[in-house]
């Protein structure tokens, strides 16, 4: 195949060589649950199981790595609040050089020991990124260290894109691919790799429905910021991208969508139970958007980005709630009742009749519209999807109770 833009690919290809000892060559594996849920062959990227546990260490160590080629460092400094730091202070810990992270103050325990124990120093700031990427700024002045940017530098770009020459040599025939975009660094090294060596490919960014600053770019063919970027998928959750990463997703990508929380909180139920994966919601993006019906399905093979895994343990049951709702598998309502001894039995034996199981139970007995002998029930149900639910409350509308599902 005809390469087009020789310069960039050969920076992939030299990042590849750079890394190819150190990273993981992740699994493209083939889904046939999803295939059959999307309608065309699904073929999942297991960037979950990468080092640190995300993609980022790719970008992160080519960097560090061209750095010790021509005038090294005494130090290297970034500013992050998960995968990127990882990322950082494992590349640099590597190849022998001191890193510093500088963190928000809210960011979890477990990601700030996880960034320790790859070997950095971890400093504390601010209560949000900004916060800390000032913090950091202000110590590389004073240090002289060299800052990691996580998606605005050519060589982190480059690391990125290797992906995309692991992809085409396990699936050369791949027709699409989907990729989950916040700053821009993974969508732009992928798409500049995938097209320079087949223009045919489709490349498709995906990003959240409330944190879409290059989706509104790319529709308007001008770069855009967003005042807000509030969405369970953090690693995505950026209000600025790159301006370099811009010009390279303009140039190479084909479409870009967006997803719904409640989308990306199906994901990663599925790839829960299904795949037995764990995937954060950045990294979940991508499946998200084959799974919708958003996105042209054209039925040839499409490839899925799964970005990262590191999602906090104490999350996770906020998200499989979540996903649980969106799926019609939980079921929340609320109804009046007698506040009699017995009610609750009869209640709960309409609920065992339909074979759904009692999660939660909370009684209200103070609320201004009731009667002295009532009280209004509010219960949680585990269903087997939307009929089985439906079925459920049909059952106890026959048996009088009126039913406002929540």
């Amino acid at each position: 195949m005809e390469t087009r833009n020789s310069y960039d690919i050969n920076n992939i290809e030299r990042a590849r060589q750079r890394i190819r000892s150190v990273i993981h060559d992740t699994p493209l594996n083939y889904s046939q649950t999803f295939s059959n849920m999307s309608g065309c062959p699904i073929y999942l990227k297991f960037e979950n199981q990468q080092k640190t546990g995300s993609f980022k260490v790719r970008g992160a160590y080519n960097k560090i790595a061209r750095l010790l080629e021509t005038d090294p460092p005494a130090a290297v400094i970034a500013s992050s609040a998960g995968n990127h730091a990882q990322g950082v202070a494992f590349a640099a810990s590597s190849l022998g050089m001191r890193a510093t992270i500088v963190m928000p103050r809210t960011t979890p325990i477990a990601k700030i020991s996880a960034t320790e124990e790859y070997g950095a120093n971890v400093v504390l700031h601010g209560d949000c990124y900004d916060d800390a990427y000032q913090k950091a700024m202000e110590l590389q002045q004073e240090s002289g260290a060299v800052f990691i940017h996580p998606f605005e530098d050519e060589d982190v770009i480059a690391g990125q894109g290797t992906i995309g020459l692991e992809i085409l040599r396990d699936l050369p025939d791949l027709d699409t691919v989907l990729v989950p975009a916040g700053g821009g660094g993974l969508l732009a090294g992928i798409a500049c790799c995938i097209k320079s060596i087949d223009p045919g490919i489709r490349v498709i960014g995906v990003q959240s429905a409330e944190a879409d600053a290059l989706v509104q770019g790319f529709r308007c063919g001008h770069y855009r910021c967003t005042d807000t970027a509030q969405t369970i998928a953090d690693g995505i959750a950026v209000k600025n991208p790159g301006q370099m990463t811009f010009a390279y997703i303009s140039k190479y990508v084909d479409d870009m969508v967006t997803v719904t929380d409640s989308e990306i909180s199906a994901a990663i139920l599925l790839l829960l139970e299904r795949c037995k994966q764990v995937v954060e919601p950045a990294g979940a993006a991508a499946l998200a958007a084959a799974l919708s019906a958003r996105m042209e399905v054209r039925g040839g093979k499409t490839a899925c980005i799964l970005s990262g895994g590191n999602i906090d343990v104490s999350f996770i049951h906020k998200i499989v709630e979540k996903g649980l709702i969106n799926r019609g598998r939980q079921l929340k309502l609320s109804t009046v009742m007698r506040d009699v001894p017995g009610s609750l039995e009869h209640f709960a034996s309409i609920v065992s009749g339909c074979n759904a199981n009692i999660i939660m139970v909370q009684h209200d007995r103070l609320h201004a519209d009731l009667e002295l002998n009532e009280a209004i029930i509010h219960a949680a149900f585990e269903v087997s999807g939307p009929a089985h639910g439906q079925e459920l409350i049909r059952a106890l509308e026959r048996s009088g109770y009126v039913v406002t599902v929540e």
